[in-house]
């Protein structure tokens, strides 16, 4: 059987499917697994990429009949049961697709440049580039309106990623490095999140979001909901409020989190799609027409009849994973019973916005400040992928909380000089 993409899903799979007498090919474009909701602590200088991220070899090397493929799918051939890719072709009896989603400007593409998204350790990089650039760039500056606009920090979305990016930048311009810099106070500077929806963290339970809410504020975060972004360029961004006042924020520095869009290797199954590109699947995940071909995480569009849509975050996409692992496994074995729904398991919401700040909803209890910033942090700290990763996170943590410090403030690329249009083609 193959499976395309090493993330969460894709991995939970291969570990179900371990010594279960099932030859796996695991197919990913890169050669390693990222943990994803740290991405944005790459991002604002807080971890290095190797802390985050495992090379995906190492990874399963201990899992019996299973090989690695470093190479990039283009399309699925589901008639012929192939992965086509762009360099040749696999064949498969079973496939699990689990190659996640990109980002969504909503048929704006030319703003990528100007606001990045945050799915890659490449995004990270270039992002935390960006980021630190704008202060070095605000030293030099001599114009009053020129140094404001580069220290003006814009978010668009305020789920999870906008909110979390959103109070780190906030508590680095503030605590972590005015003492860096002689000419520029960087504690003036302004972080704006902008959401076009009536509330912070959509997807959590409106007592939380008002509670995520007032931590924002309390950092110094500029929040304006049902706000839309309308356009952008390399000195700023448009957008309407409520009222239908078009708005003007001079900034120089934006991160892009309000949409996703599937892999467009979805659509190549000839399937029926939802408006973000997700193949809509059955009950037992698999694309209609093809119960051999099973779609998991960010590319597939579940429904569960407890809570609607199954949610594109990790825990979910572990347990379509699983549950694909486990059908296959029953088939192969000899099983001919109906295959079971699959069933979504919500274990809570996390999210954190700063030091000692964090919003939490477990086992029917909500709940936001230090204990909330706490679990959250021990929960992503035993999820990630080795022990050595964990260890290295909890000690950068724990330092970072006593001094206030971020040990990751590399720019890197081949012009520290470069305009934010530019950097992205670093």
């Amino acid at each position: 059987m193959v499976i395309i993409g090493g993330g969460f899903g894709g991995l939970a799979a291969v570990n179900a499917l371990a010594g279960r007498g099932v030859r796996i090919t695991l197919i990913d474009r890169r050669n390693h697994h990222v943990f994803q909701p740290l991405l944005y602590q790459v991002a604002t200088a807080a971890l290095s990429p190797a802390q985050i991220a495992a090379p995906i070899r190492r990874i399963v090397r201990g899992v019996p009949d299973a090989e690695v493929l470093l190479a990039e799918a283009t399309a699925i051939d589901a008639p012929n049961k192939r992965v086509i890719l762009k360099d040749g072709a696999v064949d498969y009896d079973y496939l699990i697709l689990a190659a996640g989603a990109t980002h969504s400007y909503f048929g704006n593409d030319n703003w990528a440049a100007f606001a990045p998204g945050l799915k890659s350790i490449e995004d990270a990089l270039a992002i935390r580039s960006r980021f630190l650039l704008a202060f070095e760039r605000a030293e030099r500056e001599n114009d009053a309106a020129a140094r404001r606009a580069e220290l003006t920090f814009v978010v668009v979305g305020a789920g999870p990623t906008g909110v979390e990016i959103a109070g780190a930048i906030c508590e680095i311009a503030r605590h972590a490095i005015p003492r860096d810099f002689d000419r520029i106070d960087t504690a003036t500077a302004r972080v704006i999140l902008v959401e076009a929806q009536d509330r912070v963290l959509p997807g959590f339970d409106p007592a939380l979001s008002a509670r995520a809410l007032h931590d924002l504020k309390q950092l110094g975060v500029e929040v304006r909901l049902r706000t839309r972004v309308t356009g952008m360029d390399s000195n700023g961004i448009d957008a309407v409020d409520e009222q239908g006042v078009a708005l003007r924020i001079d900034a120089r520095n934006a991160v892009w989190g309000a949409g996703v869009r599937a892999s467009p290797l979805g659509a190549s199954l000839g399937v029926e799609l939802d408006r973000a590109g997700r193949v809509v699947v059955g009950p037992d995940l698999t694309a209609p027409g093809h119960p051999e071909v099973f779609v998991i995480g960010d590319l597939a569009h579940a429904k569960d009849p407890a809570r609607g849509m199954v949610p594109g975050m990790c825990p979910g996409a572990i347990q379509m994973g699983r549950y694909a692992a486990r059908t296959i496994v029953a088939e192969v074995s000899g099983g001919t019973s109906p295959r079971p729904p699959f069933r979504y398991k919500h274990k809570g919401d996390l999210a954190t916005i700063g030091r000692n700040r964090a919003v939490a909803a477990v086992f029917g209890a909500k709940f936001g400040g230090f204990f909330a910033w706490l679990l959250w942090a021990v929960v992503h700290v035993m999820a990630l992928i080795s022990f050595r990763s964990r260890v290295m996170v909890m000690l950068d943590w724990i330092w970072s909380y006593m001094f206030f410090e971020r040990g990751a403030r590399l720019i890197t690329g081949d012009r520290p000089d470069a305009a934010p249009a530019d950097a992205a083609k670093l």
